[in-house]
């Protein structure tokens, strides 16, 4: 589990920190670790822009952000797309951010949603994901966000798909890990191996 510095609510998890979404008694341990409910909000995630303003634990329905000003910890789970918490005075919020999402700017809605309900966000972090050294893409996909276009490892054509990610974060401070998730093996990789398993990013306010 990773715990990025000055923030008070938030937290990246690892494989050996199971899929909270799926696994109850990894939930439990977890949300223990913690000092944090066990029941959490969780998403059907779908590679989109579409953001929940949540008020109730359990399944949120289809979407990739979502936001809370109540003690439930929210989550979402990657296998290399990038996680993204927020955080302001009263307000939390995580996103998962793939290459479609971040097309479709789910960062820059998630913001635009806190906003929209009088909160602020005073920073953000970003967890583990794939580094532009490990993800090589095609034109398709370097095409429709062409300033973050990179070279993989071996020289292939790829993205930088946490920068691209950080740009829709603008002004804000930001703290990121330097961890991919296709070469470390403390976390899943869908590109590294075609798993079903999932990390998951949590946050929460604080009591």
């Amino acid at each position: 589990m990773i715990r990025p510095d000055g923030f008070r609510g938030a937290a990246f998890g690892t494989l050996r920190d199971g899929d909270a979404r799926v696994d109850a008694s990894g939930r439990s341990r977890l949300a223990a670790r913690l000092g944090i409910p066990g029941d959490w909000a969780f998403l059907t995630q779908v590679h989109g822009d579409v953001v929940h303003h949540v008020t109730t634990p359990g399944l949120q329905g289809d979407g990739d952000a979502m936001f809370t000003t109540t003690s439930i910890p929210i989550a979402v789970a990657t296998a290399d797309c990038v996680p993204v918490i927020l955080e302001g005075p009263g307000v939390v919020a995580v996103v998962h951010a793939g290459w479609r999402g971040a097309v479709a700017g789910v960062v820059g809605a998630t913001l635009d949603a806190i906003r929209d309900a009088g909160l602020r966000v005073d920073r953000a972090a970003i967890g583990p994901a794939i580094s532009p050294d490990c993800y090589e893409v095609g034109d398709e996909v370097a095409d429709q966000l062409p300033a973050f276009v990179a070279k993989t490892r071996w020289g292939t054509q790829s993205i930088d798909l946490p920068a691209a990610v950080s740009d829709q974060l603008g002004d804000l401070p930001v703290w990121r890990s330097s961890t991919c998730t296709y070469t470390d093996e403390r976390f899943a990789s869908y590109r590294q191996n075609r798993t079903d398993l999932r990390q998951v990013a949590v946050a929460w306010l604080p009591s």
